[in-house]
């Protein structure tokens, strides 16, 4: 192969044979995969399915703790388990830049191949197009994943679900993607330690819905970061949301750089971060789980579910005063994910 994408990698002939064969299949080799039809089989499914789908548009696409096909895997992986869904089957779609060097999309697969294997999936479909120089920005990937219900997550947003005195619990530190990957756009030194947080979440909360059924919703806190979610879910229910400023676990570089560039942690995406609402008798159970797990070390409670101010989030500062949180307007960083 060329050491760099050509336009002709994307034609259909002869280069784009070349670089499915030697590129994507040697590293994405499986059953499913290997005949190369139009479509996976993926054989006989029981239970009920659920289906998701993602674009990934990072820039830089190598950042401190990942890259953009890390980011794909896991990203899909933890849209399917937060639903309470066991990921199985993934596709990945890849619009390349002409100019692209081999070397770089070399390893952008292999990442993918390697967290697919540690998130225990198969990556059984694909396509690949290359644009014209200037018309993409290197690499931009689609993945969309197929998995199946836990059975004892019977699933989100039902009204009755979410009720007063439920707790909110997040697996660790706040922000370190965002942060991590505005360094690696700029060029901040911001010392060691801030790496993005991106890990696929499916086995940690797979065995969380095997030893409780105090969970009433889950969700990965993505763009938009803790505090989107939590309008969403006052929002739909109606409840308001109490949380304490206090107890968010947010490394002290994240708040530097926050406070430097003017962004709030609370609205920073994350890559391997989820909130929980659970059942008040639950937490204990979930904290001791979580904390046993290098993905839940930091868990901690962040808040709960009031009847008071319905529809609002509203947050108390360390010094005893309250600020409403909203969803996030304008863009705060730009290709985060």
């Amino acid at each position: 192969m060329k050491d760099r994408i050509l336009l002709s990698h994307g034609s259909g002939g002869e280069l784009t044979h070349r670089l499915i064969q030697e590129l994507f299949v040697r590293h994405f080799d499986n059953d499913r995969l290997r005949p190369l039809s139009d479509s996976a089989m993926l054989g006989e499914c029981t239970g009920k399915m659920l289906f998701t789908t993602d674009s990934y548009v990072v820039d830089p696409i190598f950042f401190p703790g990942g890259d953009i096909g890390k980011l794909a895997v896991c990203g899909t992986v933890n849209d399917l388990a937060v639903a309470g869904a066991m990921p199985s089957y993934l596709t990945a779609g890849f619009i390349i830049e002409e100019g692209m060097p081999m070397e770089e999309l070399e390893r952008v697969a292999d990442s993918m191949a390697q967290e697919a294997r540690k998130a225990g999936v198969q990556i059984v479909a694909g396509d690949t197009k290359v644009v014209n120089k200037g018309k993409a920005d290197k690499l931009y990937i689609n993945t969309s994943g197929v998995g199946f219900l836990h059975p004892r997550f019977n699933n989100h947003y039902e009204e009755n679900t979410v009720k007063k005195g439920d707790q909110l619990i997040v697996n660790g530190n706040l922000g370190d993607h965002g942060v991590a990957v505005l360094a690696a756009r700029e060029k901040l030194e911001i010392g060691p330690g801030i790496r993005s947080d991106c890990a696929s979440l499916n086995g940690l909360i797979a065995d969380l819905l095997d030893k409780t059924d105090g969970i009433r919703f889950m969700r990965d806190l993505t763009r938009g970061g803790l505090a989107t979610v939590m309008c969403e879910v006052a929002d739909h229910t109606g409840l308001g949301i109490h949380m304490d400023e206090g107890a968010l676990p947010i490394h002290d570089q994240v708040r530097g750089v926050c406070e430097m560039m003017g962004l709030d942690p609370l609205y920073l995406a994350n890559e391997g971060k989820f909130v929980l609402i659970v059942d008040p008798g639950s937490v204990d159970q979930l904290i001791d789980h979580l904390k046993a797990s290098p993905l839940g070390a930091d868990a901690c409670v962040v808040g709960e579910v009031v009847e008071q101010h319905p529809g609002r989030v509203v947050m108390e500062t360390p010094i005893g005063g309250k600020r409403i949180i909203d969803k996030l307007t304008g863009e705060q960083l730009p290709r985060i994910c």
